[in-house]
């Protein structure tokens, strides 16, 4: 006889109040609202995630090469981010590529495609954070302190790892034209040989110009499938040669096809975690969390 199917753990998260003050930084809550262990997984971003553990019990963060504990660093454009475990407690940012360098102290290229734990790039800034956290009264707190000591770092790092006014110039243009631009016209927008920039960018953003393209386009396109688009219109309206063109993509980024990307709970709540402007009042919204 066939086990009944369990029903779907659930999540909550909470959102900020208020943006960040720093541009290209944002931050989402996410804690356990069920008794049972859940697995929730993660997109690929064309972001940097900072992820605060909280929880009461042992959390596993799975990469793909093992699982970690603790505070983390995820670099960009990792693929199949996994979280499971017990009355989860997590404060997660999301940093810009071109803030991330100066935030993280070292550049998105040591991190890329890996986890990385906090400790070793923030040191004891890292423990003292964590504590305050756990003895912080809200969410709301939990985003203040964050905000805090991700804008005071970024301060203190600016003199000496600003990210090059071309790179940015760069990375601005690949997310306005949501991935859909060619590295030599790139190059040529910004007044950069092709070799120049490819090897300036990814030392700054830790991706190539090409792979950042496809990232964003990526990102687009999953956006277009969580809102109940077909992978056919998806793929035209993101830019792609055709529907295999972005299964290929689904598949490199996730391993996943674009119908099984299409119900991801976290892209369903995406604009609601990551808030572009100031929201009245802190809200929350329940989704189910893989089992």
């Amino acid at each position: 006889m066939r086990p009944a199917r369990e029903k779907p753990a659930m999540f909550a998260l909470v959102p900020p109040s208020r943006p960040s003050r720093l541009r290209g930084v944002s931050m989402a809550g996410f804690h356990d609202q069920g008794p049972e262990p859940v697995v929730m997984r993660a997109v690929p971003h064309p972001a940097v995630n900072l992820s605060f553990d909280l929880s009461p019990g042992a959390l596993l963060v799975d990469g793909g090469t093992g699982s970690r504990q603790g505070n983390l660093v995820a670099g960009p454009a990792l693929g199949d981010l996994r979280v499971s475990g017990r009355g989860v407690e997590i404060v997660r940012v999301r940093l810009s590529p071109v803030v991330a360098y100066t935030v993280l102290g070292t550049s998105p290229a040591e991190v890329a495609g890996a986890l990385v734990d906090l400790d070793e790039l923030w040191g004891r800034d890292t423990a003292r954070l964590w504590e305050r956290l756990r003895q912080a009264r809200s969410w709301q707190d939990r985003f203040a302190l964050t905000d805090d000591l991700v804008a005071r770092r970024y301060e203190a790092g600016r003199e000496g790892r600003s990210v090059p006014h071309e790179v940015t110039r760069a990375w601005g243009l690949i997310v306005r034209n949501g991935g859909r631009i060619r590295v030599e016209a790139l190059a040529a927008e910004i007044g950069w040989s092709r070799k120049r920039l490819w090897s300036r960018f990814r030392a700054h953003i830790g991706l190539t110009p090409h792979r950042a393209a496809k990232l964003v386009r990526f990102h687009h396109a999953a956006h277009r499938l969580a809102g109940g688009q077909s992978p056919a219109r998806a793929a035209a309206d993101s830019g792609y040669y055709d529907q295999s063109h972005l299964h290929r993509d689904v598949r490199a980024f996730t391993g996943d096809t674009p119908v099984a990307l299409a119900g991801e709970p976290l892209l369903a709540v995406d604009d609601l975690a990551w808030p572009a402007g100031p929201r009245d009042r802190e809200a929350s919204r329940a989704m189910p969390a893989r089992r």
